[in-house]
Order: C-alpha cells, then structure tokens, then sequence
C-alpha cells in the first residue's frame, strides 16, 4: 500500500493512492476547512472499515439496512505529539429487522475482530522516516 502525500499551498496537502484517487488534507482553520485534518482522517477511517465490517456482517445474515450512522469522537493529550488518547463510537443502525442483540455483536466484532483500522491503532507501529531532499523540483 502507498500514499504520495503532496504540499499545495500553506496548510493544505493532497494525499493520493496507487489508483490515483485523491483526498485533500487541510489544516487551516475551521471556518476556511475544505476538507478533514489527519487525525480526523484517522477518526474517520475507523469509522468507514468498521461501517464497510458492520453492514457486510448483517447483509450475510439477509437482513435489511435502511441506514448506518457512526458518530466518532477523540480524544487527544494537550501537548505534543497530540496522539489521541481516547476514541469513542457510537452506532446508529436504521433496520426493520435487526435485534439490538444482533447489532451490538457485530458493532463489536467489526470494532474488536475485524477493522485494520480500529486495529492499527491500538498496535504498537514502527513508524520509519527517510529524507531525500532535492535541489530542484520537477
């Protein structure tokens, strides 16, 4: 897997995969924000793999999602590196017949079991930097 993250002007980067699709990170202040900080993309990245876990496990199970909604909160220390401290989910599912039950154990599989994200997280990651600088730019 590769990104090839890319500075655009003063607090704001494009980020793009191997297929050429591309995110725009900005940093800038709220009300002149386009597009989501890193850490927000880290809030919403397990969200999305726990989403994309979450509805497959209950359409295996012939059962009808009408809609998911996942509020994501963060919680992160006050000095630096503001590495988040504490992240909260809350799942809403709009199904005529899902059981409580039924929701909770797969909210918690695709939590605990299955998001790489959720995962990568919690994990301990070596994390390596490697400069090369350049003269020119092409």
């Amino acid at each position: 897997m590769k990104i090839v993250t890319r500075y655009i002007e003063d607090e704001l980067y494009v980020a793009e995969n191997e297929n050429g699709n591309t995110i725009q990170i900005d940093m800038r202040h709220s009300k002149d924000k386009r597009s989501l900080a890193p850490v927000e993309m880290m809030l919403a990245s397990i969200a999305g793999c726990a989403a994309v876990d979450i509805v497959s496990m209950i359409k295996k199970k012939r059962k009808t999602v009408l809609d998911l909604k996942i509020e994501t909160y963060g919680t992160r220390k006050e000095d630096h590196p503001r590495a988040l401290t504490h992240i909260k989910s809350k799942y809403t599912l709009y199904s005529p017949d899902t059981s409580l039950e039924a929701f909770e154990k797969v909210a918690k599989l695709a939590t605990d079991k299955y998001c790489s994200a959720a995962a990568s997280v919690k994990a301990e990651i070596e994390v390596e930097c490697e400069v090369k600088p350049e003269k020119e730019h092409s």
